[in-house]
């Protein structure tokens, strides 16, 4: 039940060639997206791609770090890892570390640095279920032996939907799910997790006033032009003027601070304006190559751990991806979730490009073992 002996002497290079290639181009969009907006607020039109640079360099030592780290050794960090996430999410709510922007609290402020926990929280998670789940195939079988892992993402969700921030929760119930499911848990344990989830829903929302708004700009966003409907209406008003070519890069008009987080949450309806809608399948088909590269590292991983932690990293890119295209588009009710390797913030662009290298690390373990195979083997 261990890592993977065997090590081929060259991994999946399309990997990290893919997710370079991924932050490269963010960096050309989020200065076409945001230098207006930092002309006029900071006086600097590179300020947020300059910021983003910085995450470039440091995610790339990460992901070449983590390419060479053998990955078997990560499981030994499954609690340390789980404890800090747990530690860095509570610290958020702490006077004078915790750091508010437009009524959230999501960050924890290290002088000029600001660091987002749910993002680190994401993985740890992942980690946690790959290294429970590995030692013992059965464990996922009953509801007692899926609870530790069941207790650890409801303690982060409980965590995050705190803060206020809905989206990553749903991600991370999300994740929760998909994880255990491809665990090898039965049909009896896993309709046990998806009822309560399917009612929490509902609940979360019923619960803040504010995400009733919201839900009722998603319906009739023009029913609230100018409040909750307000950024839905905008992002549209982007991707139908980029129709099928695009207006350019750089010829955006909805930047001009119309559409709020332009560089970030949003930054894909700026690329719908300026790449259109071919711009945007060519787009959404090198995210759909990391997706399947992902998935086909984890089928052929032989090593039940490697198979389960490149599933959950392949799994959290894959819905954050999907979570931000629909409230992009307005097919579910917005919130802010960026775009990963492509919208501004360090915290999302270092730990994504990480966990992409940890991908790499695993290809280059894998065993050339039918994915069957795998399965029965957890």
């Amino acid at each position: 039940m261990g890592s993977a002996a065997y090590c081929r002497p060259r991994g999946d290079i399309a990997i990290l060639a893919c997710t370079l290639g991924m932050a490269a181009f963010g960096c050309i969009m989020i200065y076409s997206a945001s230098s207006y907006v930092a002309e006029v607020q900071y006086g600097d039109p590179f300020y947020f791609v300059e910021k983003q640079l910085v995450g470039v360099v440091f995610g790339t030592v990460a992901m070449f770090a983590a390419a060479m780290f053998p990955y078997g050794r990560l499981i030994k960090l499954k609690i340390p890892l789980a404890v800090l996430s747990v530690a860095l999410l509570a610290l958020v709510f702490v006077p004078g570390v915790g750091v508010t922007n437009y009524g959230a609290t999501r960050w924890i402020g290290v002088g000029p640095v600001t660091i987002q926990p749910s993002e680190i929280a994401k993985y740890a998670f992942v980690l946690f279920a790959a290294a429970h789940f590995s030692k013992n195939y059965r464990r996922a079988r009953s509801i007692r032996g899926v609870l530790p892992v069941l207790a650890f993402g409801i303690v982060i969700c409980l965590l995050i939907i705190a803060e206020p921030n809905m989206s990553i929760t749903m991600c991370v119930g999300l994740l929760m799910l998909a994880v255990v499911f491809l665990s090898g848990t039965n049909l009896k344990t896993f309709a046990a997790m998806l009822v309560p989830f399917v009612i929490a829903v509902p609940v979360l929302i019923i619960a803040e006033p504010y995400r009733l708004q919201r839900l009722s700009a998603f319906l009739d966003p023009w029913s609230s032009p100018k409040d909750e409907g307000y950024q839905l209406i905008q992002s549209l008003y982007a991707l139908g003027n980029g129709g099928l070519f695009g207006v350019g890069i750089g010829n955006s008009t909805q930047k001009y601070r119309f559409l709020p987080f332009a560089e970030s949450d949003f930054i894909l309806s700026i690329m719908g304006e300026e790449l259109g809608f071919i711009g945007l399948a060519i787009f959404f088909g090198a995210c759909l190559f990391i997706i399947w590269r992902g998935i086909a590292i984890a089928r052929r991983c032989g090593d039940p751990f490697g198979y389960l932690l490149a599933a959950g990293i392949t799994l959290v890119y894959g819905i954050q991806v999907i979570i931000n295209a629909l409230v992009v588009g307005g097919a579910i009710p917005p919130t802010g979730l960026p775009l990963p390797l492509v919208s501004s913030g360090n915290t999302s662009l270092i730990i994504t490009m990480a966990s992409m290298g940890v991908l790499y690390n695993i290809s280059r373990g894998e065993r050339a073992v039918p994915h069957n195979a795998a399965q029965k083997a957890i």
